[in-house]
C-alpha cells in the first residue's frame, strides 16, 4: 500500500559524520575515524506533502538533521505568510503545535521534496560528551539559519519585485545552484504561489515579474527548477524593469 502523504518511514540508524563531512570536520583528527563510526542516530523519511512531525524526539534532544530533501516551513498571520526552505545541513527543531504567542499564528511544514533526516535524541546527547566539538559546529547550523532568515528580510523590503525575485534566486543558488555552460541553475522546483510567499508579493505579481526577467534574459524556468544568466544583482546595477507590489 502506498504511503499517505507525508507518511513518517523510520529507517534504522545512520552514521551521522559520514553523511555530514562537515560535522566530522570539527572533530580532532586523532578521533575523527573513533566517531564516524560512534556517532549514530536514528534515520527517519518523509514523503513529500504536509508533515506534522511528533514532537516526543525533541523533548530530550537536539532536534533533526536534514541530511536530504527540501522542506518549507510556512508561518502565518491575518492570512499573510512568511516561508523558509529547509535542506540539507540544516538542524531544525519544531515547536509544540500550541506554542505559546502573543499573536494568533499558524505554522505549518511541507515536505516539497522527499527528506532524510537524522533524529538527534537523546542517544545522540550522549555522543557530545565525548565530542564536544560537536555541539559548536551543530550551534554554528541553527545561527546560521538566523543568518540567511535576515537576508531574506532584507530582500522582501527591496521595492520592486522583479528585483525579489532576481535576489531571491541568486541568493538560493549560493546555497544550491549548479553551474552549467548557459548559466547557474538553482534545483528547486519552486511553484509561483511559493515565490510569492518568499519575497511578499501576490502570485499574479510575481508571474508578471517571472516573466518580465525571462525577456530579458535574467531568469528562466526549466525542468530542474531555475536558471539564472549573467551576473547577480547588486546595489549599483539592480535589475531593470518596474513590476509592482
Amino acid at each position: 500500500m502506498k504511503p499517505p502523504i507525508g507518511a513518517e518511514r523510520a529507517q534504522g540508524v545512520v552514521r551521522v559524520l559520514q553523511e555530514d563531512p562537515d560535522l566530522a570536520e570539527s572533530i580532532d583528527p586523532r578521533q575523527r575515524a573513533q566517531a564516524l563510526e560512534a556517532v549514530v542516530a536514528p534515520e527517519l523519511y518523509v514523503d513529500a506533502g504536509p508533515w506534522r512531525p511528533h514532537p516526543a524526539p525533541f523533548e530530550s534532544g537536539l532536534g533533526m538533521l536534514v541530511l536530504d530533501g527540501i522542506l518549507i516551513h510556512r508561518v502565518g498571520i491575518d492570512r499573510r505568510f512568511g516561508l523558509e526552505l529547509i535542506g540539507q545541513g540544516d538542524l531544525l527543531r519544531p515547536p509544540p503545535w500550541r506554542a505559546e504567542s502573543t499573536l494568533a499564528m499558524t505554522s505549518d511544514w511541507v515536505v516539497h521534496e522527499p527528506v532524510r533526516v537524522a533524529v538527534l535524541e537523546e542517544g545522540f546527547v550522549r555522543h557530545l560528551a565525548a565530542f564536544p566539538e560537536l555541539g559548536g559546529r551543530l550551534i554554528s547550523r541553527a545561527v546560521e539559519r538566523s543568518r540567511q532568515l535576515a537576508v531574506n528580510m532584507a530582500i522582501v523590503h527591496q521595492a520592486r519585485v522583479d528585483v525579489r525575485l532576481h535576489m531571491l534566486l541568486w541568493h538560493l543558488a549560493g546555497r544550491w545552484g549548479r553551474v552549467r555552460s548557459d548559466g547557474i541553475v538553482v534545483p528547486l522546483r519552486l511553484t509561483h504561489a511559493v515565490l510569492s510567499d518568499l519575497v511578499a508579493a501576490r502570485r499574479p505579481t510575481v508571474t508578471s515579474a517571472l516573466s518580465d526577467l525571462s525577456r530579458r534574459g535574467l531568469v528562466h524556468a526549466v525542468r530542474e527548477g531555475w536558471l539564472l544568466c549573467g551576473e547577480a544583482p547588486t546595489p549599483s546595477a539592480p535589475a531593470a524593469g518596474a513590476s509592482a507590489r
